[in-house]
């Protein structure tokens, strides 16, 4: 590759994401020891992988928080982020899709496409991030990679083809045969270096096959292509690898590798592949925002001549230098004690660092410019999702969206002296992921916190007292349900007080809509009259937002409703955004009352993984904790349950699956929606 080219052609921003175990970040390991960032390999199994770097995952041999790593390979500047595999985790794989231009989706060669492999892949999907996938593990026995190939086009429903497959010798994994090149691809020992030779005699037959098929497939989605087959033009290796990209870049083809990353093979391909296939920040052209009226469309071209603008994509809280603000750059160049404008808060900001991260590691530079992954330091009010611009040109970029908790527990301090040393340490760990939320219940008197699982819960309280040094009592897992109403209403909600002087006035009359489900809060104002002055809008909006914090039946959060402001009165003197406030409040409490509330309770996707000779068992368990099964299909000599649970139903569904099957079962659950629940049940919950 030239060096001549622009060198943001030259970056590639990609994430390693897959579904738990499937071989991501001993696969990113691989990528740091052939590039020549690290001199010996770190195994998962042995805690010494250098992007699982926290405790908790070197005990547990999974990846908890996602890392960021640079490396170079040939000409080019390859920033990763390795992301976690478990559903706990899934924020970490949203807010790194959001800001990578780029993603190696990882298949486990046996397992195949397993449930969080779907999550990632439609996530990607959400974001429209180019992808290629690769096909690990095929040292493994049992290992297949057709019927892997032959599942990600089942079940994914995207362009596929095959650009490798695998060489057996004896049943061992040897090598692969490249199809653009047409050559055999061996690894030395050390595995540092590549050796092609002629394809095997035996492997000639079904190498020409699956050639065949990926110039098809390119020729169905190019024209250009097409009309060379069509002609009979030689189709040459250059002509292959431009197609894929120019398609892999469009997101409308996804090349699919192969190798054994724990052997070492095929690493060196799949390097290859993202610099060949995956977007640099040039192809990507543009990133779209708003001006800072929230509403006008704004686009910012990704050069480093645009004004600067940047996303925060996560917080972390460092021991040493305090809070990390991690930054994917999109344009311009900015330079260490910069002044920025935080857009999305509309405040001031100060850089006193910058950070290039290598995990845990950090390196200070001088400057960072568009295309960079990098750390601030320094900042005091920006959170994730914040956008950080140049004060003369303020952009606010599309903020992260992140899942709500389903899984809460109660939290106390053992002490009164831990009491506000749990307060901070609580604090910093919900700005570290937004996805923990920390809510202090009046009536109990308790610290109550809310995750995506069990797991996510048990691992931010491990931090809590080794990171923070808290002692604290920690009460059992409790579903988080919610509550939301069944019929529309319109209310009226007045606060007037007269206390000489200057006294109280506020009056609202609100129309409250049931919305379909995950549509949250949704307040719209449609006074026109000035029956209420604009100025008052935001106060009556906060009044409305703050009551949805607790229900009418059990104090639980309200969703899913739509509050359209109708009507209302003011008076000159004594109106104030307080008043505006509290009459918001108490005409929002009025119609929950009033409009059939109901309580909502998280329904779960759940993939069971059984032997053939325990299905009954399973499916009769299932029947009996309210499921509802979607399917059960065959899987070589397994049978795949697939079913709709109700959280509250398989807390502890690990133990009882084991003892329903002698522990030969898996399963795997993750979040869906959330649903009304038996009315028997409401009044079990609610104490009636």
């Amino acid at each position: 590759m030239s060096k001549t080219k622009d060198s943001l052609e030259l970056i590639r921003n990609i994430g390693i994401v897959a579904h738990i175990d499937a071989g991501k970040t001993t696969t990113t390991e691989r990528m740091l020891y052939f590039a020549g960032k690290i001199y010996r390999i770190g195994e998962v199994d042995d805690g010494t992988t250098t992007t699982d770097w926290m405790a908790q995952e070197r005990e547990r041999g999974i990846t908890i928080t996602s890392a960021a790593i640079s490396l170079r390979w040939r000409d080019y500047d390859i920033n990763v982020i390795d992301t976690p595999g478990h559903i706990d985790f899934t924020v970490e794989v949203e807010r790194s899709l959001k800001v990578l231009d780029g993603a190696v989706v990882i298949f486990c060669g046996v397992g195949g496409v397993e449930p969080q492999s779907e999550t990632v892949w439609h996530q990607a999907d959400r974001y429209h991030i180019p992808r290629i996938a690769f096909v690990n593990k095929l040292d493994r026995q049992g290992a297949d990679f057709y019927a892997v190939l032959e599942e990600m086009k089942e079940k994914l429903q995207s362009p596929i083809a095959a650009v490798q497959i695998p060489i057996y010798e004896n049943d061992e994994f040897t090598g692969l045969v490249d199809l653009i090149k047409n050559k055999a691809v061996y690894y030395d020992d050390e595995s540092k270096n590549i050796v092609y030779k002629d394809i095997p005699r035996e492997y000639k037959e079904k190498a020409s096959k699956f050639r065949d098929n990926l110039i098809e497939k390119l020729a169905e989605i190019d024209d250009g292509f097409m009309n060379n087959v069509i002609n009979g033009i030689p189709i040459t290796e250059s002509d292959i690898i431009a197609a894929i990209r120019k398609h892999v870049i469009a997101d409308r083809f996804v090349p699919v590798l192969c190798g054994s990353s724990l052997k070492n093979q095929g690493t060196h391909s799949l390097m290859d592949a993202a610099c060949d296939y995956l977007p640099s920040p040039v192809d990507v052209g543009e990133i779209n925002g708003l001006k800072t009226d929230g509403q006008t469309p704004q686009i910012r071209e990704m050069k480093t001549s645009s004004p600067f603008c940047a996303l925060c994509f996560k917080v972390f809280t460092d021991s040493f230098v305090g809070k990390l603000y991690y930054m994917r750059i999109y344009s311009g160049t900015i330079n260490a004690s910069s002044a920025v404008l935080n857009a999305t808060k509309k405040e001031k900001e100060k850089i006193t660092k910058i950070l290039k991260m290598h995990a845990n590691k950090q390196e200070i530079v001088n400057e960072a410019k568009a295309g960079d992954i990098v750390c601030f330091v320094g900042l005091k009010n920006t959170t994730t999702g914040d956008t950080l611009c140049d004060e003369k040109n303020p952009i606010i970029l599309e903020t992260i969206k992140f899942p709500e908790p389903v899984v809460s527990l109660a939290i106390e301090p053992r002490t009164t002296s831990d009491q506000e040393k749990l307060f901070i340490a609580l604090k910093k760990l919900s700005e570290e992921d937004p996805s923990f939320k920390i809510v202090y219940n009046k009536e109990t008197g308790q610290n109550i916190i809310s995750g995506m699982g069990q797991l996510h819960l048990e691992i931010m309280v491990d931090r809590l007292l080794r990171e923070f040094n808290v002692e604290a009592q920690i009460g059992k897992p409790q579903v988080t349900y919610k509550e939301t109403i069944t019929k529309k209403i319109e209310v009226v909600g007045k606060y007037v007080q007269q206390t000489g002087g200057h006294g109280q006035y506020g009056h609202v009359i609100f129309l409250m809509t049931p919305l379909e489900k995950g549509e949250g809060i949704i307040f719209e104002n449609k006074i026109k009259s000035g029956a209420i002055p604009k100025e008052f809008i935001p106060a009556v909006k906060e009044g409305v937002e703050e009551a949805a914090q607790s229900g009418s039946l059990g104090g639980f959060p309200v969703v899913d409703i739509k509050v359209t402001l109708l009507d209302g009165s003011f008076h000159e003197v004594d109106s104030s955004d307080i008043s505006f406030k509290i009459a918001s409040e108490r005409a929002f409490k009025d119609g929950l009352r009033k409009a059939g509330p109901v309580i909502l309770e998280p329904i779960m996707n759940l993939e069971v993984i059984v032997p053939n000779d325990y299905l009954s068992q399973v499916i009769g368990d299932l029947n009996s904790r309210r499921a509802k099964i979607g399917g059960v299909t065959d899987k070589k000599n397994l049978r795949i349950v697939k079913a709709e649970v109700p959280l509250s139903e398989v807390f502890n569904y690990a133990d009882i699956l084991r003892n329903l099957t002698q522990g030969r079962a898996s399963y795997t659950i993750e979040p869906s929606y959330y649903d009304k629940i038996p009315v028997e049940l409401m009044t079990k919950i609610l104490g009636i």
